[in-house]
Order: C-alpha cells, then sequence, then structure tokens
C-alpha cells in the first residue's frame, strides 16, 4: 500500500484498530534532540488529569492504548515513535494530539520532519506528512480523532514560538520551564503585553478559560521615601504608622517603597472598617492550576504575593506568611518572611511543573522547593482548605487566622467544599476567597446567603483582573468582613 501525501489541515479515514506513529528527522551537527508525545483529550479539548500526557518518562497510558515506544537511530537521520491500539481507548477520549518537542534548538533547526502513519498489524504505511518550521521549540504534528464513531488522522503541523508553555496551555496544562523573575515595578503600574497565543489550528478548540487581557496602565500616587532600618513595632491606634517589620531593610529600594505605601493603605482600610490594632495570623493559598499557568506566567500572581505581604506586614507582629499552593493537591510552601520575598517569589511562585517533554525535568529544583508534579493541574479546592484547618488546630495562635485565598474558579467539588467551611465555623479562621477572573465559583460565591451557620466566617469577591484593581480599592474589599466577623466571633465564644 502507498502512503497517502498529506498536506496541512488535510485528513483521511483510519481504518487499522491499532497504529504506530512515527517521527522522522535527519539528524547532524547542530540539530536538536527532538521527542514525540501524545495528550488524550476530552471533547472538551483538554486532559482529564497529567495521566493523559505520554512520554518517554511516562511511556504507557493507564488504559494501555497509547504507548511511547522510544527512539531509534538510522544512516543520517532518528525516528521517535508511539503506538496507539484505537480499539482500547477510553469513551471519554475523543482526540490524541501528536506533539513534539525540539530540545536545545528550535524545529527550524531540525532538516527532514516528518510525521507518518502506519498500520501496526501490517506495517503498512498509511499517510506521511513532511513539515516545515521555523523559530518553534513546539510542535503538533497531527491529530487522531473520533468522527461519527469512527476514527480519522488529520495533518496538523502546529508549531509554538512559546514553547511547551504555549502548547501546554491550550490543552490544560500548566508548563513550567523557569520560574519567573520577581517584578520589579507593580505589574499595574508598567504592564508588558504577552505575545498573543497561536490560534489552534482547525478542529482544536480554545481553552475553557481563556486568558485574560493586558491590563491598561494604572497611576501610582507617588512613593514615600525609603523607611528607616526596623524598630521595634509601634502601638496601635488612631493615626498610627504602620509597623516596622523585621527584614524590611532588606528588601530592594523600589520593594521597600511599594510596601510603605501599601502598610499605610492597610493601615486605613482597617480604620475604616473599625479594626485599628487588630492583630492576625495571615495565610496565603494559592491556586496553582493549570489554567492559571497564563497569571503566572505575566508576572500577576507574584504582584499579588508582593500585595498581600503588606498586609501580613500590617496585621502579623512577625510579619510572616504561611503559605500554600494547590491543584489536584495541596503543597506547603515555605513561610514568606519579609526580608526574603524576592528569592520566595522566584523560587515558589510557580505553577504545576508539567515539563514533561524535557529531560531531567527535576534537575535544578532547590532543595526548599515543592515538586509541582505531584500538585497536578486540577481544581481540588476541599483539599488544601483541610490541610490549612489542620495546620490551624496543631498550631494554635492568640490571635484570629485570616486566610487570604486566591483562585481563577473552575470549582466543581461544591459540596466537599462547602461541607469543610461549615465545619470550620466554630474555629479561629476567617476565608477571604479571592477571585481571579470570569470563571465559576460555586459555592463560594453562594456563601454568604448559605443558612445554619453562627457566624459567617467566608467572604469572597472577584476581579476581572486583579493588576487593574488600585491598592486602597483591593485592601478595602480585603478586610471588609474581616472585622465584622472577629466581632461575631467574639460574642460566639470562637475567638
Amino acid at each position: 500500500m502507498t502512503a497517502t501525501p498529506m498536506s496541512k489541515g488535510s485528513n483521511l479515514p483510519v481504518h487499522a484498530p491499532v497504529v504506530r506513529v512515527e517521527l522522522a528527522w535527519d539528524t547532524g551537527p547542530g540539530v536538536p534532540d527532538v521527542d514525540a508525545s501524545a495528550l488524550l483529550l476530552t471533547d472538551a479539548g483538554r486532559v482529564r488529569d497529567d495521566g493523559d500526557f505520554v512520554f518517554y518518562n511516562q511511556p504507557r497510558h493507564a488504559s494501555d492504548a497509547v504507548t511511547h515506544r522510544g527512539k531509534r537511530a538510522a544512516a543520517g537521520g532518528s525516528t521517535d515513535t508511539l503506538e496507539v491500539d484505537l480499539r482500547a481507548l477510553e469513551p471519554a477520549v475523543e482526540r490524541i494530539v501528536l506533539c513534539a518537542s525540539a530540545d536545545g534548538g528550535t524545529f527550524g533547526q531540525v532538516p527532514g520532519l516528518a510525521l507518518r502513519l502506519f498500520d501496526a498489524g501490517t506495517g503498512a504505511e498509511l499517510a506521511r506528512f513532511d513539515m516545515a518550521a521555523g523559530t518553534e521549540t513546539a510542535f503538533i504534528g497531527g491529530e487522531l480523532y473520533r468522527r461519527q464513531g469512527a476514527w480519522k488522522f488529520r495533518a496538523v503541523g502546529q508549531g509554538y514560538a512559546s514553547g511547551l508553555a504555549g502548547l501546554a496551555t491550550d490543552f490544560g496544562i500548566s508548563v513550567d520551564d523557569a520560574p519567573p523573575a520577581a517584578p520589579t515595578t507593580p505589574v499595574a503600574s508598567s504592564p508588558v503585553p504577552p505575545a498573543a497565543p497561536p490560534a489552534p489550528p482547525a478542529g482544536m478548540p480554545y481553552p475553557s478559560q481563556p486568558a485574560p487581557p493586558a491590563p491598561p496602565a494604572m497611576p501610582q500616587a507617588a512613593p514615600p521615601a525609603v523607611p528607616p532600618a526596623p524598630a521595634p513595632a509601634a502601638p496601635s491606634g488612631p493615626g498610627a504608622a504602620p509597623r516596622l517589620t523585621k527584614g524590611e531593610e532588606r528588601l530592594p529600594v523600589d520593594m521597600r517603597k511599594r510596601l510603605s505605601l501599601r502598610k499605610e493603605q492597610v493601615a486605613v482600610s482597617l480604620q475604616k472598617h473599625g479594626a485599628t490594632g487588630v492583630t492576625a495570623r495571615v495565610v496565603l493559598v494559592l491556586d496553582a492550576s493549570g489554567s492559571m499557568s497564563f497569571l503566572y506566567s505575566r508576572g500577576v500572581v507574584a504582584d499579588v504575593v508582593e500585595r498581600m505581604a503588606a498586609v501580613a506586614a500590617q496585621l502579623d507582629d512577625d510579619g510572616e506568611m504561611q503559605a500554600w499552593t494547590f491543584a489536584s493537591n495541596p503543597a506547603r510552601l515555605p513561610d514568606l518572611r519579609l526580608g526574603e520575598l524576592p528569592e520566595w517569589l522566584r523560587l515558589h511562585v510557580r505553577v504545576g511543573e508539567m515539563s514533561l517533554f524535557r529531560r531531567g525535568r527535576k534537575k535544578g529544583l532547590d532543595p526548599s522547593q515543592v515538586d509541582m508534579r505531584a500538585v497536578g493541574i486540577q481544581n481540588e479546592e476541599q483539599k488544601v482548605i483541610a490541610e490549612v484547618r489542620s495546620f490551624v488546630r496543631s498550631h494554635p495562635a492568640s490571635a484570629p487566622t485570616l486566610v487570604l485565598f486566591f483562585s481563577d474558579g473552575g470549582v466543581y467539588r461544591n459540596a466537599e467544599i462547602e461541607r469543610e467551611l461549615r465545619e470550620a465555623v466554630e474555629e479561629p479562621v476567617f476565608w477571604q476567597f479571592v477571585g481571579l477572573g470570569r470563571a465559576n465559583y460555586g459555592v463560594l460565591e453562594r456563601f454568604d446567603t448559605l443558612p445554619g451557620r453562627r457566624v459567617d466566617n467566608v467572604g469572597f469577591f472577584a476581579v476581572d483582573d486583579i493588576s487593574t484593581v488600585p491598592d486602597p480599592e483591593l485592601y478595602d474589599r480585603l478586610l471588609s468582613e474581616f472585622p465584622s466577623w472577629i466581632a461575631a466571633a467574639g460574642r460566639a465564644g470562637i475567638l
């Protein structure tokens, strides 16, 4: 049987029950190494979890339907092969995207790049798709997809100059090739618009949670002078100065200026809500699910953490925050100490490391860093809520605990989340949830109206783009319900 030559966008029916997909290229000096992989997608165009990625370090899908067979070298060329048993695919799997990544260069440096489709039973070559590329470092060669109960193959040829992050974001996976650098200026004051992600090829839907637009520049008030070296905390009271916090003097000058101004704004917000002099332990929780990757890569999450550090500096007597990250699973991060803020942002503001195309993905991890592969990519808010509750119970404090919980939604464990937060009513913890963008927040945005609680222990608000919200407005919204909860919890004997 003669192989059918394919052009970009063309398709053909696949009658073979088991197919072999071979990525081929010419080797030589200066040619990057190339790796093949497969993504198993539902009809929503997204993976279900990280098990739906098949590649050299995870060579067999749990269903045994997709297997990475590995590389072979021949005279002047190499191949990397995947095998797909179409009969064994689960009903939920509608498409298998056939991907590649270039290690140490771009696909424009890879000559003879071709995707070949074989009948695994007879060895007959069914199709050949010769591909051309430029600056791309990740590539979709083709896809196998269901149509009216039958399987077809489409030649795609879609490259991603943005690399693994650009490709993975389209399919609900988050790739952390390098932690974002700590910003030296607020994102809101000097935004850098991200490169537009490539449009998915025909038949590929956009992600279910589209990335928000880059924020417009916001005017900033003139910063005050750099604060002096720390001194003992000033007494609180009407008009009292913001507390000076241990380690503050070690921050970069620009960051110290922002912190000083923000602490003043936190103090003003507390005073407006009748909470001058209130102290609290502050806990930070950061969503690291796959849909959050755009906010991490833009530096939005790093900027949020810096803004929340001012809340801890003003409310907590030692200015420290305990911190968690979560997706499929929760993970506690090292405590955030104010003097270590730039390095903490660099090391720990990260999304799930699905760097599955890349060898040695654990190399270079700092001993303090969480292995984000274990955190995953899905939304399981109830797990991190339970873990924070356990921490509070095992580490009692004289002050109440304020949890600042940031998520872009996609909430679906409504019953489990409601159970955790209802049980937490009797605990000295106020849960302030902040939604980042337009998404499904489920029970979190309905909690204020849920009956049967002695006190309202949950606050919620959502913003389309938190980078555009000025600090005074953000702190007012963050702290609007916390003081009233303190009063109600005191009357109820919870505090």
